[in-house]
């Protein structure tokens, strides 16, 4: 199995330590935060690890401390309700004596009922997109040489922009979509509410940079201070995060220091799979003064 994957899927493999309370690790490379899809694919496991027979529809999730990487996070679930159709459960996540997240999951049996769906945006397909390894080693020349080692490691989950810029630290303004294929570097076991995981853990990637697009702001200008508030997705069907995915995303609104962002999820096939929203900081930061 591809390494970088193997780890998300060790991470998402919680220790149970009591009954409803789990521990979760974070990669020892992480040295400020950690990833907010970490803490969301960890906090799913953790509910979905208490229901049985049914599958998570829903869940929202607020972000509410910056998580420690240097230590293991307790995930502490409250089995709310056991209904005849749906299970709720919210979990807590605790480092040092303190929340640092929690969320709302809502499981349900397998029923039938009225469809429609939107469709998937006309685009390229993965295979005629640059890879992200490529584009990475490409672009990493711009970076200063503290940041070439990390931009260029493999990722456990692959992301292919439709449109991309090549001006990493200075990009131009655009409006507020974009489009991204994504799906994991490697196999995963066939479970669904383990892809769902992995899919919790991937829907924090790319979306908060959408918000970012019209005002043409760099992650590598020292001028953001940003982070992830609150996060809600809903499953809609049967998918793999193995097999790519389309992420169309679109943010209607920026304001107060937020910035607001949704996307949809489609199989290659044009079925909607799963939708997103998400809000996030995305405060500027005077800039220093020189002597």
């Amino acid at each position: 199995m591809n390494a970088p994957i193997k780890e998300v899927l060790d991470l998402l493999d919680l220790e149970a330590i009591e009954v409803n309370i789990f521990r979760g690790t974070s990669p020892s490379d992480r040295w400020q935060r950690v990833f907010g899809g970490q803490v969301l694919g960890q906090a799913l496991v953790a509910a979905s690890r208490t229901v049985e027979d049914r599958i998570a529809h829903s869940l929202h999730a607020y972000f509410i401390r910056p998580g420690d990487p240097r230590v293991p996070i307790l995930y502490e679930v409250d089995r709310s309700r056991d209904g005849k159709s749906f299970t709720t459960r919210r979990v807590v996540a605790i480092q040092h004596g303190e929340q640092i997240f929690n969320m709302a999951v809502s499981f349900q049996v397998a029923e039938e009922g009225l469809e429609h769906q939107i469709s998937m945006p006309i685009v390229p397909p993965p295979e005629d997109l640059e890879s992200e390894n490529d584009r990475r080693v490409r672009l990493s020349a711009q970076l200063p040489e503290e940041q070439r080692h990390w931009f260029t490691q493999p990722r456990p989950i692959e992301v292919r922009a439709v449109i991309d810029d090549d001006d990493v630290l200075n990009p131009p303004k655009h409006p507020p979509f974009q489009h991204v294929w994504l799906k994991a570097s490697g196999e995963i076991p066939s479970a669904l509410s383990l892809h769902q995981c992995v899919l919790a853990y991937a829907s924090d990637m790319t979306l908060l940079d959408t918000c970012l697009r019209p005002h043409g702001i760099s992650w590598f200008s020292g001028r953001l201070q940003s982070a992830s508030l609150d996060h809600a997705m809903w499953f809609h069907h049967p998918f793999r995060a193995d097999e790519w995915l389309l992420y169309a995303q679109d943010s209607p609104c920026a304001s107060a220091g937020r910035g607001f962002n949704r996307g949809s999820l489609f199989t290659r096939e044009g079925k909607l799979v799963a939708s997103v929203a998400q809000e996030g900081l995305i405060r500027l930061r005077e800039p220093a003064k020189s002597e």
